[in-house]
């Protein structure tokens, strides 16, 4: 799995999610939900999230990530509800 997404595709994932997903990602990873939310590119605390690198480009430029396990949980609950992003 690439550790690279545009910043379009992110969002349209944390968009798909079902609700209360960021919390349940959260205590599952044992991190507060505005450290998940700002993986998807919120701005819910004032530090940034660290491991998160953007650059410019199409599509609303490029994400890439340190450590994508929040990404792949993300998808992986995406997949259990059958839901298309």
């Amino acid at each position: 799995m690439s550790n690279t997404i545009t910043f379009n595709e992110l969002r349209r994932i944390k968009d798909a999610l079902p609700d209360g997903s960021m919390h349940k990602m959260a205590e599952l990873l044992n991190v507060s939900p505005d450290s998940v939310r700002n993986f998807f590119g919120g701005d819910h605390i004032k530090a940034k999230a660290a491991g998160i690198h953007y650059e410019q480009g199409p599509d609303g430029g490029f994400v890439s990530f340190d450590d994508p396990t929040l990404l792949m949980l993300a998808r992986k609950v995406l997949e259990g509800h059958n839901i298309k992003y």
